[in-house]
């Protein structure tokens, strides 16, 4: 396979667009740089982890969505809970979308900074991670011919820079021997951005011409998302409360195509002074912190605490006439004090917020935690919000429609 014309690290010009012509996309790195620090001095508390797991699961599914390679929620539920299916392929996707979850867990707990981020080992190390979460099997790679038949299986080896050329639809990425001075070239141009919102325009560039380097023989892009999603952490803008993979892969063909023009080489004298096309990579940016700004603004939403409180009303309201299986209405001041401190109380505390008396609450308490509402550790120990799968169209409507439709199938 020839890789003729994209071996030089020039071919990766510009990394980062002309001053001049970044100023409309400096604008919106400055809308979501602001939008973001509102979302987070509004949400002071943090996550708690049941919230975290839900939001990791979810970036999970849709992560592995945009590959082709996703299983049911419910099913990532019961992979969670160490129930694995008995078929082959889904039980791989499970433990595809594990390894995912393990490895966000992995970037939010060890917070590596942004200049570690994009050092080539701070890249070689979230794929590693990811691909060491993965039983050998998983990480087999079949290659096919033009009639769909298996011609090779290669084993990914997980963080290894790949060491023969490939080819990605209709991109024929950088030649092996030229990944080593192709992503030295990548880590020099967005390791040593200014600080401010030239960064966020830089990880948004980095995202593009990480792809397409491909410097991995599979993996590239659950690793650039995850790269991605590492920076903006390390940007002090998620604080593990949003996270553009939702809205990458909600978005269609858009993503893929926005990826794909930013590929193109340069056209003509107005269009930078690199070899790939500037106005394509400033689409590309735009359209990728138009996702960003869309994720923060939803989860502002979603986390509003006067929201939240109608909502669990709702949900309350929902199972004390509808449902009837002994969850009440005065469970509403201590569950919304408890999503609003993510935090835990004491079963008594709890109690004692519902107004209602010591066996009465105490039963309540009972068919809260059955229902998967309030989580504890023990049978008597202190309590924490809950966020049950059914529980998802009431209490985050369209977060993840597909887990709210999984669970109204189960049930």
């Amino acid at each position: 396979m020839s890789a003729s014309g994209t071996d030089h690290p020039d071919q990766l010009e510009p990394l980062i667009p002309q001053d001049r012509a970044c100023e409309s996309v400096l604008e919106k790195a400055h809308d979501l740089r602001t939008a973001s620090t509102r979302l987070a001095g509004a949400c002071q508390a943090g996550v708690s982890r049941e919230l975290a797991w839900l939001l990791r699961a979810m970036n999970s599914y849709y992560s592995n969505k945009i590959e082709g390679e996703h299983t049911r929620p419910v099913e990532i539920e019961q992979a969670m809970a160490h129930q694995f299916s008995d078929d082959a392929e889904k039980a791989r996707l499970q433990r595809l979308a594990i390894a995912h979850i393990a490895t966000e867990s992995w970037l939010f707990e060890s917070r590596p900074d942004t200049a570690a981020l994009y050092d080539v080992e701070g890249v070689q190390a979230i794929h590693r991670h990811l691909f060491s979460q993965l039983e050998p099997k998983d990480r087999v790679v079949r290659l096919l011919d033009v009639s769909g038949q298996v011609t090779e299986e290669v084993s990914v080896e997980p963080g290894v820079i790949r060491t023969r050329d490939v080819a990605v639809r209709r991109h024929v990425a950088p030649a092996w021997q030229a990944l080593g001075p192709m992503l030295s070239r990548w880590s020099q141009a967005y390791g040593r951005v200014r600080r401010g919102e030239m960064q966020l325009v830089a990880a948004a560039a980095a995202h593009h011409r990480l792809t397409w380097i491909h410097p991995f023989f599979d993996g590239n892009g659950r690793t650039a998302r995850l790269h991605s999603l590492a920076v903006l952490q390390s940007l002090d803008l998620t604080c593990g409360l949003w996270s553009p993979l939702r809205g990458l892969a909600r978005s269609g063909d858009r993503y893929a195509q926005r990826l794909s023009n930013a590929d193109m080489a340069r056209m003509g004298d107005l269009d930078g002074r690199g070899q790939r096309s500037q106005k394509m990579l400033i689409e590309w940016i735009d359209f990728f912190l138009d996702v960003c700004i869309d994720q923060v603004r939803f989860m502002s939403q979603m986390l509003n605490l006067q929201e939240m409180q109608d909502r669990l009303g709702a949900l309350l309201a929902h199972e004390e006439h509808v449902v009837k299986r002994g969850i009440r209405m005065e469970a509403l001041r201590p569950l919304h004090y408890l999503f609003a401190t993510q935090g835990e109380i004491a079963r008594g505390d709890f109690a004692s917020m519902t107004g209602l008396g010591d066996r009465t609450a105490a039963t309540l308490i009972g068919k809260l935690v059955e229902a998967g509402l309030l989580v504890s550790d023990t049978t008597r120990g202190r309590v924490r919000f809950g966020i049950p799968m059914p529980a998802l169209r009431f209490l985050f409507p369209a977060l993840w429609p597909e887990a709210e439709a999984d669970a109204a199938s189960v049930g």
